[in-house]
Formats: C-alpha cells, structure tokens, sequence
C-alpha cells in the first residue's frame, strides 16, 4: 500500500490530538476554508493555567516535528501564554487559558464553519 501524503486537515487532527495528550480541554478543529482565504484550519484547546498552556504548545510542536510537519511559520503569545498562536500556514493553532477563551470566543466567530473529527486515527481518515 503507497504511503499516503499528509494533507493539512491530517496536519490539524494532529495537532489537536496532540493538545488531548498534553489534557487540552474542549478542543476542537474547525474548516475555516470557504470563509477565510488566509488558512484552511483553526485548532483551538485551552489549558487552565499558563504552565499548562505552554505545555499544551510545546507538546504540540513536538509530535509535529516528529511527524514531519513543515515548521511554523510564527509563534506568537509566548510572553504571557494566555493565548499562544502557532501559525502553519494552512492551520492555526489557538492554545488559550480558559479565561481568554471565555473573553474571545472563537468558536462563536466561526460557529458558522464545519468541525473536523479529530479523534479519528489517520488510518480512519
């Protein structure tokens, strides 16, 4: 069987499965492709304290350098990590404390777009 290339929604169920193994919380992968023409995914997870949050973040870049992904274009919010922003190109990641996920809500701004299951193993994707 050919080894399949890995597609960004593969890159983004990554990422978020990533985040669940650091214990990021209500993470969700969302298909912002059709309304934004900047990038094709949001991840977004939260962690309750900043230790968490940069744990979430560096657990993240981890398992991807391991798999291959293409490096980040920029990292922002690693200052204070209340929001930490890891941008691909064609997915984001939103790693937020609870508190600022309350504040901006980003699901609410693109409730609109399709969620991504991204339990799923790459196997079943």
């Amino acid at each position: 069987m050919p080894i399949r290339e890995k597609t960004l929604a593969d890159w983004a169920r990554a990422a978020a499965r990533a985040a669940d193994d650091k214990l990021g919380h209500e993470t969700v992968v969302i298909d912002v492709g059709e309304v934004l023409s900047i990038t094709d995914f949001f991840v977004v997870t939260s962690g309750r304290t900043p230790r968490q949050v940069r744990s979430i973040v560096e657990g993240i870049e981890e398992q991807l350098r391991i798999l291959d992904c293409p490096k980040p274009l920029r990292v922002e919010g690693q200052d204070n990590h209340r929001w930490v922003l890891i941008d691909y190109g064609g997915f984001v990641v939103h790693v937020l404390d609870e508190e600022s996920r309350r504040l901006y809500g980003l699901e609410r701004l693109w409730s609109d777009c399709q969620r991504v299951d991204w339990w799923e193993s790459e196997e079943d994707s």
